[in-house]
């Protein structure tokens, strides 16, 4: 049961960091990159390191990715904005 849930943690992030590389669009990037990071912390939890699980969540999953997505809208918006007369 418990090598069942490590396995699946590790395959979602690993597929996770692939998907965030390889995915066209920079705002499904960065969500992928924060569901890995999410999911890489639940993994340190599970093998008993609170403190580095709840760095990654706290920093990793939530800092890092919010600040992607901020800047990625406010690029695009600055973007469509430079189009309009």
């Amino acid at each position: 049961m418990v090598v069942t849930a490590y396995v699946s943690l590790a395959a979602l992030v690993l597929v996770a960091a692939v998907a965030a590389v390889l995915l066209k669009n920079l705002l499904r990037a960065a969500v992928a990159l924060g569901v890995g990071s999410a999911a890489l912390a639940t993994l340190l939890f599970l093998l008993d390191a609170p403190y580095a699980g709840g760095f990654e969540l706290s920093v990793g999953a939530g800092l890092i990715s919010v600040l992607f997505i901020i800047a990625i809208s406010l690029t695009e918006s600055m973007r469509s904005q430079d189009r309009e007369p």
